[in-house]
């Protein structure tokens, strides 16, 4: 006798299940989530174990042989991977739409096929001539990628088994459907079987397998969070699209590190990667303006240098605003209370708009003493010296807390011609560094104009 099918109410932003329908979500907040599901269970025994023996080995013996793999021919989407694909893997790769995601993927597939490996890209969300016409236009019309037009997930299974590519692309998870299941594309429950075959196919038979997944918005990548937790590495396709930069950030990777960053500048010909990020992004900053400076920021193994940009202006709103773009506003307004109190800067009645130059994200605590000294020199009307960079933590208490890879700053500063590098002190002593330890000291160091 066959089992009974099981209904079920699951939320579409976060997996929360429920008996019956609920207005809003107890876990997430949100309303109007909660879409029914039917489960039905696998056929076969109750534990679903089918007597396939497996052996086990020794923990010295895993691991043992270097792990094989598989260059993109692309070397900052190489970085990002920690050196390349890894045989068998599966990657969740995330951004907005018209980011450049399936462009990268494209010349990605293009240069393995050109190396001898075989692709199989799955083209859910466009037809093959509309792939085809942008293959074209990237010049990536090698033999060696096969465009598969389809979004049932047992036909891409019965696919690759029969083809058995090296590298499978599903552009994109939310479009592809198990019709064992209920329920649209992209719910819950259809991403979250589809990616398990997925990542039965590639743990398996060894195809490595790149999956495209679209985000909220609030920038988190659609369906479960249980999704980022299956996948051996996620990657966020970050920047704006009115800027030619771009920005593929790993915040997951089980093959290497996850911080690293990958810098891109969106050509008509497509994706190129940014040879001299710190030079690319500094390119544009004007010279002798009051709320700029160069930021020196760590991300991965690389040093970058950034332009933080702040402006104040009086406000004709009852509640100034507080903004912030490539960084958090939380912080912002920490930075702001400790130099109300701290260094007694007043920014009542003040509207303070902040902004990272070139789209990039800084999320890390090292720009506290770059935002702060921004904004000191925005109310001041005074512009910091061009030949001045700063990094350092602030703690509420207005002191300057030493960061990590301080040594690596200050070289990276060094090389763009930067004369003076502010920041906390550092633990063993950095050459060229000009350590303070709060932040009135820093302001000092700028001028006693940059102090009310």
């Amino acid at each position: 006798m066959s089992a009974k099918a099981r209904t079920s109410w699951r939320c579409q932003t976060c997996g929360a299940a429920a008996p019956r329908w609920i207005g809003r979500c107890g876990e997430c907040g949100e309303f109007g989530t909660y879409v029914e599901e039917v489960e039905r269970p696998a056929a076969g025994t109750e534990s679903g174990y089918a007597g396939r023996h497996v052996t086990s080995v020794s923990l010295a013996a895993a691991g043992a042989d270097d792990v094989p793999r598989i260059s993109t021919r692309v070397p900052e989407f190489d970085l990002v991977l920690g050196g390349g694909l890894v045989t068998g893997s599966l990657v969740l790769l995330g951004g907005e739409p018209g980011i450049g995601k399936s462009t990268l993927l494209l010349q990605v597939a293009d240069s393995i096929g050109r190396d001898g490996g075989t692709v199989l890209y799955v083209c859910g969300e466009e037809s093959t001539a509309q792939v085809g016409l942008r293959a074209r236009r990237l010049g990536a019309c090698g033999d060696g990628v096969r465009l598969l037009p389809e979004i049932d997930i047992l036909g891409v299974e019965a696919e690759v088994r029969q083809s058995t590519p090296t590298v499978l692309v599903l552009d994109s998870i939310q479009t592809a459907f198990d019709p064992e299941l209920s329920g649209a594309p992209g719910s819950v429950g259809q991403v979250r079987a589809c990616t398990a075959r997925l990542m039965r196919l590639a743990k398996g038979m060894g195809v490595t397998t790149i999956i495209v997944g679209h985000v909220t918005k609030d920038g988190a990548i659609a369906g479960p969070r249980v999704l980022e937790h299956m996948v051996d590495a996620v990657l966020y396709f970050e920047g704006d699209r009115d800027h030619a930069f771009r920005v593929v950030r790993a915040v997951k990777n089980r093959f290497g590190s996850a911080s690293e960053i990958g810098v891109f500048e969106m050509t008509e010909t497509g994706l190129f990667g940014v040879g001299s990020p710190s030079a690319a992004l500094l390119a544009e900053r004007a010279r002798g303006t009051s709320g700029s400076i160069v930021m020196a920021t760590v991300e991965g193994s690389r040093a970058l240098l950034v332009e933080i940009q702040a402006l104040v202006t009086p406000s004709h709103l009852p509640q100034p605003r507080r903004s912030g773009t490539g960084i958090e506003t939380a912080r912002l307004l920490q930075v702001i209370a400790v130099l109300e109190r701290r260094a007694r800067i007043s920014f009542a009645g003040l509207d303070v708009l902040v902004s990272v130059a070139g789209g990039l994200r800084v999320a890390e605590p090292a720009i506290d003493l770059p935002l702060a000294l921004a904004l000191a020199s925005a109310v001041a009307d005074e512009p910091v010296p061009d030949d001045v960079a700063a990094f350092g933590e602030i703690g509420l208490t207005g002191h300057v807390r030493p960061v990590s890879h301080s040594g690596t700053r200050v070289k990276e500063a060094k090389r763009f011609g930067v004369t003076r590098v502010i920041g906390g002190p550092s633990v063993s002593g950095v050459a060229g560094l000009t350590e303070v330890r709060t932040i009135g000291e820093a302001l000092s160091i700028l001028g006693d104009r940059f102090r009310s």
